[in-house]
């Protein structure tokens, strides 16, 4: 399955985002993707399973619990593979970013002089 397949699914790139934040364990990812996408245990359990197969995740016993982390090899070949087209984006983000503190720097001037004429 190529990475753009296993990521295109919105619930494995929810279940990256929790294992982003650290090593869970099944019952854990379980638990939230149930609750934010009404999934069965056994759906939830095949998701984990394509993540794993495709090397997004890895997996490992403790005791009866099974824990599962990211792998960050195939999102760094995502990344590789994405940075041709940062170019179309990086100058409209710096000039949002400009934009941004231009008003920033606007609204604590204007506080200033608020302060100032009080």
């Amino acid at each position: 399955m190529h990475a753009f397949d296993v990521l295109g699914d919105p619930v494995r790139r929810r279940i990256l985002e929790l294992l982003a934040d650290g090593e869970q364990s099944s019952g854990e990812v379980t638990a939230v993707i149930q609750r934010e996408f009404g999934i069965s245990q056994p759906a939830v359990s095949q998701h984990l399973r394509v993540l794993r197969d495709n090397g997004f995740a890895s997996v490992r016993a403790e005791g009866t619990r099974r824990l599962y982390a990211v792998e960050p090899g195939p999102l760094q070949e995502i990344d590789l593979w994405l940075e041709r087209f940062r170019g179309f984006w990086g100058p409209h983000l710096d000039a949002l970013a400009t934009e941004l503190a231009r008003g920033k720097r606007r609204r604590r001037m204007e506080s200033e002089r608020e302060k100032d004429t009080r």
